[in-house]
């Protein structure tokens, strides 16, 4: 599980609820479901509501699940305390970017995500393999079951993002953490989402793209 590093750090002060995303774990994987921004966001919504919860709570988002995090809190600042994002994929669009490094990185990082979602073979013995060799569980759970969420949330909710936009329209304290080594990050989104008056943001140093112990205190220490 993604957060196993963190949960039992925080759960001795909290209630802690950890959410399968649409199309993801015992999650529902809707036939006609496109895994737009929207559509993450609205069923997250929806589970939140289900649960019925009385006071305003933190919300944790890892990786893409910081990105649809980040949508939730801009469509319902009055039910959050705090919203707290590992690991954000932030990327803004190519044609923002001047020509340089950081462009050319933001692109590679685009054809690899096309890459996974054209070869689906490799990318599902990828994923596999990294299961095997990585301390936590279910790391990346990619399969003949999930692909098709997969494949339409990378292309949809990653590829075509507009992070950005909503953190501007975020209300409440934001604390952003990510790791010096992680192989996703594109600092020029980095900076621009700094620059926010609700964002503070954390750097580990060594931590990569994973909630490892290191990462997880400072998450912990964040979350409060």
């Amino acid at each position: 599980m993604t957060f196993e590093r963190l949960v039992p750090l925080v759960q001795p002060y909290h209630r802690v609820i950890a959410i399968d995303l649409l199309g993801f774990g015992d999650s529902p994987a809707p036939e006609h479901a496109e895994y737009t921004m929207r559509e993450h966001a609205a069923a997250l919504s929806r589970t939140l509501a289900a649960l019925k919860l009385r006071e305003p709570f933190v919300l944790v988002g890892h990786s893409m699940g910081a990105l649809i995090a980040a949508r939730y809190a801009s469509l319902h600042p009055r039910r959050l305390s705090r919203l707290v994002l590992v690991s954000p994929p932030v990327y803004l669009p190519t044609a923002t970017i001047g020509a340089g490094p950081e462009r050319t990185a933001q692109g590679l990082y685009f054809r690899l995500y096309e890459y996974l979602r054209e070869n689906k073979q490799f990318t599902i013995a990828a994923a596999a393999t990294l299961a095997r060799l990585s301390p936590i569980k279910n790391l990346l759970d990619v399969s003949e079951r999930n692909w098709r969420a997969f494949v339409l949330s990378l292309q949809n909710s990653i590829e075509t993002q507009t992070t950005v936009t909503d953190l501007a329209a975020v209300r409440v304290p934001t604390e952003v953490i990510y790791g010096s080594l992680d192989p996703f990050l594109a600092p020029s989104g980095l900076r621009v989402i700094e620059q926010l008056r609700t964002v503070t943001t954390h750097r580990v140093e060594g931590g990569d793209h994973v909630i490892r112990p290191r990462m997880a205190r400072v998450v912990a220490t964040a979350i409060g």
